[in-house]
């Protein structure tokens, strides 16, 4: 088996414990040997029997591939990294094809989390704090457009993200259209609804949409929900940070599940 302890893996100046792996063999091998990537940075224009077979893998482990000019990888590390990068991830991801039926065979009910375009890695590691306390059974993210998991993404979880289970995704659809299929209703919170969280039944199998904090949920997921619901303000603000909407829902459903 590889010894990962021979790779050329670093830390990137200036951010929080951002690992990273360069060189095709060592980032073939890291793929070849189950490492767990969040994403891989190739240069524009490069051809070789070696990227092939790690971009094949990669869409296979569905980790995200960016093609990038050459300055972006030479800003990261000036060592012979032969146009490729790849950050190492944190956690280990699961499967959730996998997981809903686990939770059903331990008699359990879902409490999923799918986070849409969340790109903040501050926010992404308080809403997983907030849903770990909340009981929540895994986190979805999709493998484009989200946070990277990374240092400050653990830290602000306090934890949390070692201990809740982590999804990645190509498709959020085909996810969204799985879990429907699988009995959970589809739950979304944002401010274009008239109908609030407390008066709507958040029990059962559950899950939870929260959106980017640029635009909010996709209207392609809007439309596959069953429950769409806000929270009431009476300030002057027009919406919440996304991080503390997720956690008020969370508990929400928490609080309905509570009284069952």
């Amino acid at each position: 088996m590889a010894n990962f302890d021979d790779y050329s893996i670093n830390m990137i100046p200036n951010q929080s414990s951002v690992d990273f792996i360069f060189g095709t063999h060592p980032i073939l091998e890291a793929l070849r040997n189950g490492k767990e990537i969040e994403k891989i940075l190739i240069v524009q224009g490069i051809r070789s029997p070696e990227f092939s077979e790690i971009m094949r893998k990669a869409k296979e482990s569905e980790i995200p591939v960016q093609f990038v000019p050459v300055e972006k990888i030479n800003r990261i590390t000036r060592k012979n990294h032969q146009g490729i990068l790849a950050f190492v991830s944190p956690v280990t991801y699961q499967l959730i094809e996998q997981l809903i039926p686990m939770i059903y065979d331990e008699g359990r009910t879902p409490f999923i989390l799918i986070l849409d375009r969340i790109t903040d890695v501050r926010n992404f590691g308080a809403i997983s704090r907030s849903a770990e306390a909340a009981g929540v059974d895994a986190i979805v993210i999709p493998s484009r457009g989200s946070a990277l998991v990374n240092g400050d993404a653990m830290k602000t979880s306090a934890g949390a993200l070692s201990k809740i289970n982590l999804c990645r995704v190509e498709n959020l659809k085909i996810t969204i259209d799985f879990l429907k299929d699988s009995g959970l209703k589809i739950a979304a919170v944002s401010e274009k609804t008239e109908k609030l969280a407390w008066d709507e039944d958040l029990t059962g199998p559950i899950a939870l949409i929260m959106g980017s904090e640029e635009d909010g949920i996709s209207e392609a997921y809007l439309k596959k929900t069953d429950i769409h619901v806000k929270f009431p303000m009476i300030g002057t603000v027009e919406s919440l940070n996304v991080s503390v909407a997720a956690g008020i829902a969370c508990f929400e459903i928490l609080r309905q599940r509570s009284k069952e």
